[in-house]
């Protein structure tokens, strides 16, 4: 099965927050993602969506059928990590962490049942 992979290294956002894009996209249908990063309101959607285009856009290089693509895995990973320092009182100093994002998105394409309908995954808690 192929499988097309986008990344985006260095995101200058906390991972704790791209992930909550990142778990209302994962094991969607391409296009169900797609409308789901339009409405959401979150800084970490632009990039996240241009992440999902780019990966579109791999999957049709290889080949695979744009419209029978599911989104299979998305990870978030941390990156590097900025150290600053703010001042306060009494000559003290305080670290300020500003975080990075490394984003992994893989696509892949939908099976088939043997009855010709799609395979669906159901998702059980």
């Amino acid at each position: 099965m192929k499988e097309a992979v986008a990344k985006l290294n260095n995101y200058r956002q906390s991972p704790r927050k791209v992930r909550l894009i990142a778990d209302a996209i994962r094991g969607k249908k391409v296009v169900d993602a797609k409308n789901t990063i339009n409405f959401l309101i979150k800084r970490a959607s632009g990039p996240i969506g241009k992440l999902l285009n780019s990966a579109i856009a791999n999957a049709k290089d290889l080949g695979m059928d744009g419209d029978n693509l599911l989104v299979k895995t998305v990870k978030v990973d941390g990156g590097d990590i900025l150290y600053r320092r703010m001042p306060v009182a009494h000559g003290a100093a305080h670290p300020i962490r500003k975080r990075m994002s490394h984003v992994t998105l893989v696509l892949a394409e939908q099976e088939k049942a043997k009855n010709g309908k799609q395979k669906t995954k159901s998702k059980e808690k």
